[in-house]
C-alpha cells in the first residue's frame, strides 16, 4: 500500500477540534494523487495522453475522527481494473496502527477529446500494482433518492469549485451537501454517486431528504434540467461532529 504521513492541521478541523469529513476526503484524494505522481502517471501524464480519471463513487467509513495535531498515516491501494473502470481502497491510521477511517472508490478513465471511456494504458497497467481488496462491508454503487424532501436555493458554480479538468471537484459536492446537515450530526459513513460533470456557471439545485429516524440524509445535487450531478448519502447519529 502506498502511504504518506501527516499531522492534523488547524485548518482541517471543525469546532470540536477534530478532522472534518471534507478534510478526510481531501486526504484520501491527495493520497491517490501523490501515488500517481510518484509513478509518473499523474496530471502531466494524463494531459499528455488526453485522459482523465473521473470519480464514479465513494464509500467512506469513519471509526474515529483524529484530533488537532494528531499524527496520521494515509494509504491507498488499487485492487481492480475492469475495462475502463479502476477501483481503489484507502485507509487512515494512527502511527500506532489504530484504524481511523477506510474507504472504497470507483473511477472511470475518460478520453477527454472524445468524451468517451478509455481502457488504461500499458504504463498504467504496469505501474499500478494491484493489491488485495480491503475487508469491509461494500455498499452498492447506486444510491436511492427518497421521494419526500425539500428543494433548496440554487448554487452557481464558481472558479473555486473547479479542479484541473475544469469540472467541479468531487470534494466540492460533499462540501455543498454538508451545509444541509445539522451541526450535531456525527457522520459515520459517506456514500457518493457521481452522475455527470458540472462546469463553470452551471446552477446546482439541492434536493434534501432525511429518513424518519434522522440517521440518514440524502442530498441530490441536480441541474436545472432536474437530472443529478451527484447524489450524497450521509449516515450517522446525533452528537457533535
Amino acid at each position: 500500500m502506498y502511504t504518506f504521513k501527516s499531522r492534523i492541521r488547524y485548518s482541517e478541523v471543525g469546532i470540536d477540534g477534530n478532522l472534518t469529513l471534507e478534510s478526510l476526503l481531501d486526504y484520501f484524494q491527495d493520497c491517490s494523487t501523490f501515488h500517481s505522481e510518484d509513478l509518473g502517471l499523474g496530471v502531466d501524464y494524463l494531459k499528455e495522453h488526453h485522459l482523465a480519471w473521473v470519480l464514479s463513487a465513494w464509500q467512506i467509513v469513519v471509526e474515529r475522527y483524529p484530533h488537532l495535531n494528531e499524527h496520521v498515516v494515509i494509504g491507498t491501494a488499487p485492487y481492480e481494473f475492469k475495462g475502463f473502470i479502476g477501483c481503489r481502497n484507502f485507509q487512515m491510521n494512527t502511527e500506532a496502527g489504530e484504524t481511523l477511517a477506510y474507504a472504497n472508490s470507483i473511477w472511470t478513465l475518460m478520453d477527454i477529446d472524445k468524451m468517451m471511456p478509455s481502457k488504461p494504458t500499458h504504463e498504467m497497467l504496469e505501474g499500478y500494482v494491484l493489491e488485495k481488496k480491503l475487508e469491509m462491508n461494500y455498499a452498492p454503487r447506486k444510491i436511492t433518492v427518497p421521494q419526500n424532501g425539500t428543494v433548496e436555493e440554487n448554487i452557481v458554480v464558481r472558479p473555486h469549485h473547479l479542479d484541473t479538468n475544469g469540472h467541479v471537484n468531487n470534494g466540492q459536492y460533499v462540501r455543498i451537501a454538508m451545509d444541509y446537515i445539522p451541526e450535531e450530526f456525527q457522520i459515520k459513513q459517506l456514500r457518493t454517486e457521481y452522475k455527470r460533470q458540472a462546469v463553470l456557471q452551471d446552477r446546482i439545485i439541492p434536493f434534501v431528504a432525511v429518513n424518519e429516524e434522522k440517521t440518514c440524509y440524502t442530498i441530490c445535487l441536480n441541474g436545472e434540467d432536474g437530472k443529478p450531478y451527484s447524489i450524497i448519502e450521509l449516515e450517522g447519529e446525533r452528537g457533535m461532529r
